[in-house]
Formats: structure tokens, C-alpha cells, sequence
């Protein structure tokens, strides 16, 4: 009986694991749902004892899917401290620490742990089959993205001290953080306009970030982008003959070696 639960599920490859993953899928939804209509404060002032009988009924549910998760596992200390084990854990918390913590003053940050239901949604990842190249796409790009950031950081806080010792106090930068703050928001273009420059050398700086934001701003897409092609097609090159095949392909068209 276990091991049959067991497929049900964590594996999807039978009609009973595709059903309980589906309706899994909906619950989920469901419940991301009524987090979200709930925040509405018309709603939860007129609806309060709804939303509460909803929540705990979701609780309910996902609670008695965590234990049969860890009844069925083989290895239910590796399932409960894996990442998914986590994410099913912190998705039912948040309503019981709300019940034996209350009080007004405990109350932001028992909604802070309730929305880390929204991380329920993460299971669809386990439905996309893409979610491993697109993964590999980022570990590939990780370094140069890294590079990247170090290379804006540095641009961002020469700028900023520019615009602190050009503008200075009276104009709005009166620190060097506040100032690398306006680096930021005018690189990244943004533009809140809380803080701008008054004299005719600092709004040339400000151009210039602005440029500079317009120039690098699609780095990283092409970055990852790159590499997400590359992982494209790492997984279609035929090994034997090196040959470039179709995503679908268990056999090379040019050679007929199967493709790992």
C-alpha cells in the first residue's frame, strides 16, 4: 500500500498520479486565490469568518498530504529537509502559528509566514520539462552574470560619489549611499524623481547613467539567453557524429546512434 501511494504521489507516469497531481495543481491555485482576495480589506472585514473556514479546510488538506508524503517516502528524513519537503511544510505553518500565536502584535508577521503559501505554486515546476535546461542555462551563466553585476555595482557607486561631490546636500544628495540610491534608479531606468539634479555638470552625469542604463540593461537577457541555447543543443548533438537533431529526436538523423 505504501509503495502504491508512493506513485500516486510522486510519481505522474500513471492515470491515478496525473489525477491527484491535477487536482493537487487546482487546490493550489485555489488557495493562492483566496490568499490574494483576502488581502482586499472590503473583503476580509465582510467575509473574515468565509476566508477562515476556507484557509483552514486548505490546511486541512495539505496537511494530510504531508503526512502521507512522509508515510510513503522511502526516506521520509530526506523528503522532509529536501527542498519540496521544506516548501510543503512552510505552505501549512503560517495558519497554525496564527493559532497559537494571536494577538494584534503578532499578527504582520504571522501574515508575512502566510504568504509563503504563495510558494505552493513552485510545484509546477515538477510539471514543466524545460525546468532542467532552463536550470542549466542559469548555472552556465551564473559566473558571467556575477561578473556583470560586480562591473554595475562599481559603476553605480562612482557615479553616486560623482553626484554627492557635484550636487552635494543642498540639491537632495546628502549622503554618498543616498546618492549611489539615485545611480540605481537612474541606471536601471526606473526614474522615481525623488531626487534630481540641479546644476547643468550634474544633469550631464545624469545623462550619461541614463545612456550607460539603456546600453546594459539587456545584458543578462542575452546572457542567459545564450546559454539557453546552448543547452538546446548540448542535448540534441549526436555524440558519434556530432550531428545537430530535432528536440524530439531518439535517433540521429544523420547517423543512427541513439541520443543520450
Amino acid at each position: 500500500m505504501r509503495q502504491q501511494l508512493y506513485k500516486i504521489i510522486f510519481e505522474s507516469d500513471t492515470k491515478a498520479g496525473k489525477l491527484f497531481d491535477i487536482v493537487l495543481l487546482w487546490l493550489i491555485l485555489i488557495s493562492v486565490t483566496v490568499v490574494i482576495v483576502e488581502s482586499i480589506p472590503e473583503y476580509h472585514a465582510n467575509f473574515f469568518s468565509v476566508f477562515y473556514l476556507i484557509e483552514w479546510i486548505f490546511t486541512v488538506l495539505f496537511s494530510i498530504e504531508y503526512l502521507l508524503r512522509i508515510w510513503s517516502s522511502p526516506k521520509p528524513w530526506k523528503y522532509i529537509f529536501s527542498f519540496w519537503g521544506l516548501v510543503d511544510i512552510l505552505a501549512i505553518l503560517p495558519t497554525y502559528i496564527d493559532l497559537m500565536s494571536p494577538g494584534y502584535h503578532y499578527l504582520l508577521t504571522v501574515r508575512i509566514f502566510r504568504l509563503l503559501r504563495v510558494f505552493r505554486i513552485l510545484k509546477l515546476v515538477r510539471f514543466n520539462k524545460e525546468a532542467r535546461i532552463l536550470l542549466i542555462a542559469l548555472r552556465g551563466s551564473s559566473y558571467k552574470i556575477s561578473v556583470f553585476l560586480l562591473a554595475v555595482i562599481s559603476m553605480v557607486t562612482i557615479l553616486g560619489t560623482l553626484m554627492y561631490v557635484v550636487e552635494g546636500s543642498e540639491n537632495g544628495f546628502t549622503s554618498i549611499p543616498q546618492s549611489i540610491y539615485w545611480a540605481i534608479v537612474t541606471v536601471t531606468t526606473v526614474g522615481f524623481g525623488d531626487i534630481v539634479p540641479r546644476t547643468v555638470l550634474g544633469q550631464f552625469l545624469s545623462s550619461i547613467a541614463m545612456i550607460i542604463g539603456y546600453s546594459i540593461i539587456a545584458v543578462p537577457t542575452g546572457i542567459i539567453t545564450v546559454e539557453l541555447s546552448k543547452s538546446k543543443r548540448s542535448n540534441n548533438v549526436c555524440k558519434n557524429c556530432s550531428n545537430e537533431n530535432p528536440e524530439n529526436a531518439h535517433y540521429c538523423n544523420h547517423c543512427g546512434e541513439k541520443i543520450e
